[in-house]
């Protein structure tokens, strides 16, 4: 099974609504890592949603990223 993102979609209170190349659609709550380093770099709202998908997982600007199979592993279904 591929965990490779296909797309994502911010939420205003800092969920990720992610569909993911197998077909499932699933929501990661980015909430208690913006916290830690490096992700607390995108703690505000106007970072959060620049999120984009590169090379089969989301990204923000400044080189911060997450696994895909931590994205897949630590979200819920949709």
């Amino acid at each position: 099974m591929t965990l490779d993102v296909t797309s994502v979609q911010t939420t205003e209170d800092f969920q990720l609504d992610i569909h993911f190349k197998n077909g499932e659609r699933r929501r990661f709550d980015m909430r208690p890592l913006l916290q830690m380093k490096p992700w607390n770099r995108i703690a505000t709202p106007q970072l959060f949603m620049r999120a984009s998908v590169k090379y089969g997982t989301v990204v923000w600007p400044g080189e911060i990223d997450i696994a895909p199979e931590t994205l897949y592993e630590d979200s819920i279904k949709c």
